[in-house]
């Protein structure tokens, strides 16, 4: 039974482990005649690689993407694209004290239950380094978005570590490249430093809230019920490892709005339906309005701490654990490129089951 594939149209398989020899991602459905190459990959590659400052784990990846198959003179062929990532600075004597015992957060003990054995070298396919592998066939999907759908633009940032939360008013897309942690307030970017200096040098670590954004969505991707755009965003969000919560728009505030304070009221407009706000988050009923698709994840803190934790072994034994090695202290920071790409999967694989059922959209507002 294969678990490791997601996606309609546009399926992403991805395959190896933290402190195996390589991962990767083998992506069918990829439209033929898409300009792409390892070189474009890899710009987004680079913006999720590890040991870029100190808020990051040193391990030292460099994330480099090799194409295998699927292309030919520069383009896709409309075969099976497969995508390695090596991987060359692994430290398996790091988790040798670890072999053992389980870490608790982590799905060492859920692995071990389900399949009788578990790889303790950075947790296997459990490690957020499988992640790679999702920027890696991301890439591709923006490459063939670019290819179809040229105006839709996809931007992740991070808008939330631990309880400190960015101010809404001094938001700026222009400041989300410009600090290491994707954010796009500058003064939350340098108290999240002095803040996350302090857990990482203690050995601890935090959580965070990743925003992605995707403009220029055409109205009608998605379908009613159980190939709901929002659905399949949601599961690929929370499909990334260390993911606890996902919400589309305005998500679980919605909760605390009145009928009237919810709905986006809609006028008329020279091109089509204006919508006075978007707590939907783009998508009515599973189908995307024409507004900017929203969606924000909380990813939990880091397992792997120097704090000593109460756990128990294979065979039983309570015990105390010291997880060692080169660990993220804010696993969120590099999980905003992955975002961006499990968007950018989930928005291809939409566009292309629209194309194949409908076309061009039906409905005409306005003759």
């Amino acid at each position: 039974m294969s678990m490791n594939t997601f996606g309609h149209l546009f399926r992403v398989t991805t395959w190896g482990e933290s402190h195996g020899p390589a991962l990767g991602a083998t992506v069918d459905g990829c439209p033929p005649g898409v300009e792409v190459s390892a070189e474009m990959l890899q710009h987004w590659l680079d913006k999720r690689k590890p040991g870029q400052n100190k808020f990051t784990t040193q391990r030292r990846e460099p994330d480099a993407v090799e194409i295998l198959s699927g292309t030919f003179e520069g383009r896709t062929t409309g075969t099976p694209v497969q995508l390695m990532i090596r991987n060359t600075d692994q430290r398996s004597k790091d988790y040798g004290d670890i072999a053992e015992k389980f870490r608790p957060g982590h799905a060492d003990i859920t692995y071990f239950q389900k399949y009788g054995n578990r790889d303790y070298r950075g947790g296997g396919r459990s490690s957020a380094r499988e992640t790679a592998a999702r920027v890696a066939a991301g890439g591709l999907a923006r490459a063939a978005l670019a290819h179809l759908a040229p105006q839709i633009e996809i931007t992740g940032c991070m808008v939330q570590m631990g309880p400190h939360r960015i101010d809404e008013a001094r938001r700026d897309a222009a400041e989300i490249a410009n600090n290491p942690f994707w954010t796009p307030d500058p003064v939350a970017a340098e108290d999240w430093a002095d803040y996350l200096d302090g857990l990482r040098k203690s050995g601890s670590s935090v959580g965070a809230v990743i925003e992605v954004t995707a403009t220029g969505v055409p109205a009608g991707l998605g379908a009613p019920v159980y190939a709901k755009l929002d659905t399949d965003i949601a599961a690929a969000m929370m499909s990334i490892n260390a993911v606890k919560g996902v919400e589309i728009g305005a998500g679980m505030g919605a909760a605390t709005l009145t009928g009237e304070e919810n709905a986006d009221e809609i006028t008329m407009g020279p091109d089509g339906p204006v919508y006075s706000s978007n707590h939907a988050g783009g998508i009515l009923g599973g189908i995307s309005t024409g507004q900017p698709v929203t969606c924000r994840f909380a990813v939990k803190p880091t397992s792997s701490i120097l704090t000593p934790r109460r756990t128990i072994t294979k065979s039983g034994a309570e015990t105390e654990i010291i997880t060692k090695g080169r660990h993220d202290p804010c696993v969120g920071i590099r999980a905003v490129p992955v975002g961006e790409a499990m968007m950018a999967c989930v928005l291809l694989d939409h566009l292309l089951l629209h194309r194949g059922q409908i076309g061009e959209n039906q409905g005409r507002i306005g003759g």
